[in-house]
């Protein structure tokens, strides 16, 4: 990647700016228009909100140029790129079938929000950063087969851990090295699973200056916390990496930097993991704290890594005449990268798409899902309150277990209607719940799961008749 800078600077100087569309100017979406005006050759042509003045304070807060957007919110997409401003709409729409734009960078959060601008990506042939990993987790597979065949890229966003841990994987397989296992740091203890929105804060302890900022929303943080958000992002990991995911969901052992190649080395090696003996090449969380609630020594709450294997017996030498921290066989050494910089970072992805014509991770196959999983002794009649909330928490299962109980994924855990009861920690099931085919993204859904259901059972077909 040492020549994308030039590639921008290049584009810049010919007057022939990358024109992106931002969907979503919540917190990933204003860290990513802090950094536009410190980046050449891409211009922030337009972004949809639904709230427009939260568009607008996203602007003023990130200290945009005032000269450089429409304070009025009456300037339209063409007069914009025509004055080389910053617009602001709540037609993600139009924005995204204006000819002018390039690439679509999908920030909502919202799973069926995230599906319908993807399908108008595909319809408009514009190229997609699937920021939403929610989405990506619901639909991702199938999402990016239509990509795929609009001729578009379908990439996730470079800064979030997922396409960094991505990074490390394919470095790690381009070098000749196994992966063992992939994924990230985290703050998480057994009980967080059951915060909800009214908790958050306190297990988190931000400040009350932090919170009045603005950039807080406390169901969006309690995902974070509950294990949601990381079940989503392994999965996701999983599914762009072809790794496998526990069988019984995300354990998140306490380990430092020091010891991911221990803790996290295949079972035949002591392991202590629900993964099936001999299973390599999967994922995990690791957390910053210990059971009892003490920080970890050397943690990785911000960061991601991947364990690899040597190949052979003077690969393992040079693991240690070389310095790497490896387990106690010497067979296993992890590489990491302590922190990631989330919107921030997130140029990289469209450089990289537009100069180079390659997504910066992408999902490939469908390994792991997120089924919901309820939080607490839920009742007939009651009304799902989604990711994040009083409720739920998704719990990382693989895709093929998620099918066999005919899972609900958590992405569309918001606003259906039980008409079963579920106990707690009981996953939930489509039987569960009161549902439309209608909605789009319930569609869509069920379209992958009848497609990757036929897929599974070719290949144990396949794989049947080779035994």
């Amino acid at each position: 990647m040492s020549n994308l800078h030039h590639k921008l600077r290049d584009l810049e100087r010919n007057g022939k700016p990358i024109r992106v569309g931002l969907i979503g100017a919540g917190k990933f979406g204003s860290m990513f228009i802090s950094q536009v005006p410190h980046t050449p050759g891409i211009h922030l042509a337009a972004i949809a909100d639904l709230d427009p003045q939260r568009a607008l304070s996203s602007l003023k807060r990130t200290g945009y140029p005032e000269s450089q957007y429409d304070n009025t919110l009456t300037m339209s997409i063409a007069d914009g790129i025509k004055a080389a401003k910053t617009v602001i709409t709540s037609d993600s729409a139009s924005m995204i079938s204006h000819p002018e734009i390039h690439i679509i960078l999908e920030v909502t959060g919202s799973p069926s929000a995230g599906v319908r601008h993807a399908l108008l990506a595909c319809d408009h042939k514009k190229h997609i950063v699937m920021v939403n990993v929610e989405a990506d987790v619901l639909c991702g597979p199938l999402l990016a087969r239509k990509a795929a065949e609009a001729g578009i890229i379908y990439s996730m966003a470079y800064g979030d851990q997922p396409a960094l841990i991505c990074e490390l994987v394919d470095w790690a397989r381009t070098a000749g090295f196994k992966v063992v296992c992939a994924g990230k740091g985290t703050k998480h203890l057994p009980e967080y699973h059951y915060s909800t929105p009214d908790t958050v804060w306190d297990y988190y302890g931000f400040t009350k200056q932090q919170l009045e900022s603005g950039d807080f929303n406390p169901q969006m943080f309690n995902s974070f916390l509950d294990g949601t958000k990381s079940a989503l992002e392994m999965a996701a990991v999983a599914n762009g990496c072809d790794l496998g995911v526990p069988v019984n969901g995300l354990q998140f052992p306490p380990c430092g930097t020091h010891d991911l190649p221990t803790t996290l080395r295949p079972v035949s090696h002591g392991r202590k993991s629900d993964i099936p003996e001999g299973q390599t090449g999967t994922v995990e969380v690791v957390s910053c704290l210990e059971t009892d609630g003490r920080a970890v020594h050397n943690d990785l709450r911000w960061g991601v890594y991947v364990v690899i294997e040597a190949p052979g017996q003077y690969q393992r030498e040079c693991f240690a005449q070389y310095g790497l921290k490896t387990d106690s066989t010497g067979w296993y050494a992890a590489q990491y990268k302590p922190y990631h910089l989330i919107g921030l970072e997130l140029g990289v992805s469209i450089a990289n798409i537009m100069c180079r014509g390659e997504p910066t991770g992408q999902t490939r196959t469908w390994s792991g899902d997120v089924v919901a999983t309820a939080k607490r002794d839920l009742a007939v009649g009651e009304k799902l309150d989604g990711e994040g909330g009083f409720m739920v928490y998704g719990k990382l299962m693989p895709a093929r277990d998620s099918l066999g109980i005919e899972g609900l994924p958590i992405g569309l855990a918001h606003g259906l209607v039980l008409k079963s009861g579920v106990g707690k920690d009981q996953g939930l099931s489509w039987r569960d719940v009161e549902f439309s085919g209608e909605s789009q993204a319930v569609a869509v859904r069920r379209e992958m799961e009848e497609i990757f259901r036929r897929e599974f059972e070719v290949n144990m077909q396949v794989n049947g008749t080779k035994s």
